[in-house]
């Protein structure tokens, strides 16, 4: 099995790598410092789940793969379109790109460039990033993936990926038949922690131990499943109540990318969380206070830090 994996960064670098040591035939795109590094060192991963080096082809060049049979599409959410505009070489009729990113329009953008038949929608859970060039970092989270065809079918390239990934060590998969359901899902929770840890430029433990922080934390999660069922989609009645159980067992020091993002002077995916949430409400009347609060404290951060990396 033949998978590029395009943004190669802590998501897609963590789980390329475990499914090269599981079998599979895995090409790494990467650019810059991160790039050489990978060529001269090869992939390292420090892992509470155990580190591990492996080998792995990388380049900055789609053309120098060919054509896959499926692509982990793991760039930032603001990159989607010009990436997904670079993706041709790596496709063939049977190729699946699969969006391992944040967010609730990329597959969406995708589609646009490259057909909706050769998407498929995804949601990774882990705790992860560049700690610096060739080196990944991964200090908690589940390691899972969870993906599926977005007209809710079984398919059978679907299943053959959840076989490969079922053979990798550290890391585990889902193959869900509502997968647009699950997208909103993890858009509930990363916009209350990215939102938060952001706005306060605070890590989880001090946001859960201030009353108002962490009412205004569980808002943040109500107010997006508000707009999900606004806009059709069937999330648990529970959705609200697991989040805030899951957030409650995470550990004090936690933060998220989008404050790593803000506070290192890097372009965030403010608009494809929050700035999207905002703008499906207003499509559908719903009210969402508490969102359009966070997203316009974070909007200025959002437009100097791109201003400032260009």
């Amino acid at each position: 099995m033949k998978i590029a994996i395009y943004g190669a960064g802590g998501v897609g670098a963590y789980f390329g790598g475990r499914l090269a040591r599981a079998g599979a035939d895995v090409h790494l795109l990467a650019r810059g410092a991160h790039l050489e590094a990978l060529r001269r060192d090869g992939l390292r991963v420090d892992s509470v789940r155990g580190d591990f080096e492996v080998e792995l082809p990388v380049t900055d060049d789609p053309d120098s793969i060919g054509s896959c049979d499926y692509v982990l599409f793991a760039v930032k959410s603001f990159d989607t379109t010009a990436a997904a505009r670079e993706l041709e070489p790596l496709l063939d009729e049977e190729t699946a790109v699969v969006s391992l990113q944040n967010g609730l329009d990329n597959e969406e953008k995708l589609a646009g460039v490259i057909g909706e038949d050769r998407v498929m929608g995804g949601v990774a859970y882990v705790f992860s990033t560049i700690a610096e060039p060739g080196r990944i970092e991964q200090t908690g989270g589940p390691a899972s993936i969870t993906f599926g065809e977005l007209d809710g079918t079984r398919s059978e390239r679907a299943e053959r990926l959840l076989e490969q990934c079922e053979r990798a060590d550290e890391m585990s998969a889902e193959l869900s038949t509502s997968i647009r359901i699950e997208l909103w899902e993890k858009a509930a929770f990363i916009c209350a922690q990215a939102g938060m840890t952001a706005a306060t430029r605070l890590p989880l433990g001090e946001i859960r131990d201030t009353d108002e922080s962490w009412r205004t934390y569980r808002r943040l999660v109500e107010e997006v499943c508000s707009v999900a069922r606004a806009t059709d989609i069937e999330l648990p009645a529970d959705t609200v109540s697991r989040w805030m159980a899951f957030a409650e067992g995470l550990d004090a020091d936690a933060y998220s990318s989008l404050h790593y993002d803000m506070t290192h002077g890097k372009p965030m995916e403010l608009e494809a969380l929050h700035g999207t949430v905002v703008r499906k409400a207003r499509e559908n009347d719903v009210a969402v206070p508490t969102t359009e609060a966070v997203y316009a404290i974070l909007r200025p951060w959002t437009v100097r830090n791109r201003r400032e990396s260009e």
